[in-house]
């Protein structure tokens, strides 16, 4: 699944349930030491920038339509490449609107996967938007300073990890909020494709934080979906082996992450699978 958490095993299984450069894993094996949310960082008033095209989706002008619960309704492996192509959208506190058209994911299907948070059916407070109803968001920290955001799908305990973002609108907004959040290296200035290149990064972009943890995607006021352009024919679509996951045996060789083949803002390229999928 998304995260790396050392949940303790729950016997509940009837409910439905890598620093950010160098961080950007699903889950591990344990947990990391949970740390208070950092503070929104204070930006200036909203910009002005408009929606960027895209060479690998047609973006048609205004805003598209908001994405109910029937969307994430789905098995975690169908909803997973069905997220493909839509808009993620973050409205922050002053108004300023950020988008970003999903180009990576990764399924994780609940207590058989090894991978997963809930493997084994456990569930902890800690992992409990897993268990809820399909489009929960499930907000987990690593390293604790970095967070990764997964949607909980049909199945319990099963769920779909972001891994990347196309930055759409508010790139200015998404620079200022990378420069103050990330670690290390925030002397350097981060080229568009870097912003929401990996889990944490677009974490970071959209100023998402474990205060998000639990809210429901098709109803909350500051994030939500909405459908991307409707084309006969989308883009090439990649399966491949998930990140960060080598502990979890064969479940780490299963082609469960998605992403859209060619896009310079996925965060692994994995060029094996892509030729498998040419063959």
């Amino acid at each position: 699944m998304p995260a790396h958490s050392g949940a303790q095993s729950s016997r509940r299984t009837g409910q439905k349930k890598q620093q950010a450069d160098k961080a950007e894993r699903p889950q591990s094996p344990s947990y990391a030491a949970q740390a208070p949310c950092p503070k929104e960082p204070c930006l200036g008033p909203p910009t002005t920038l408009g929606p960027h095209r895209s060479i690998y989706f047609s973006s048609p002008k205004g805003h598209l339509t908001r994405l109910g619960s029937e969307f994430f309704d789905q098995p975690a492996v169908t909803l997973a490449q069905a997220f493909l192509g839509q808009v993620l959208v973050r409205r922050l506190p002053n108004g300023t609107e950020l988008r970003g058209r999903i180009v990576e994911t990764e399924a994780y299907l609940g207590p058989e996967d090894e991978a997963a948070h809930s493997r084994g059916g456990r569930q902890t407070p800690r992992n409990r938007g897993m268990f809820m109803k399909p489009g929960t968001l499930y907000v987990y920290i690593i390293y604790g300073m970095y967070f990764c955001m997964n949607i909980s799908s049909q199945g319990d305990g099963a769920c779909v990890l972001l891994r990347a973002l196309e930055p759409l609108e508010g790139l200015e907004t998404m620079h200022q909020l990378r420069s103050t959040l990330r670690k290390g290296t925030a002397s350097r200035v981060l080229k568009d494709r870097e912003l929401c290149s990996g889990p944490s990064k677009l974490c970071q972009a959209l100023a998402i934080d474990k205060s998000f943890d639990q809210r429901d995607l098709a109803q909350d006021e500051a994030i939500w979906l909405e459908r991307g352009p409707l084309e006969s024919s989308g883009p090439a679509v990649v399966a491949a082996a998930r990140v960060g996951i080598g502990y979890a045996g064969e479940w780490a060789r299963k082609p469960l992450r998605f992403y859209v083949q060619g896009s310079p803002w996925v965060s692994v390229v994995d060029r094996v699978a892509e030729q498998n999928a040419q063959a």
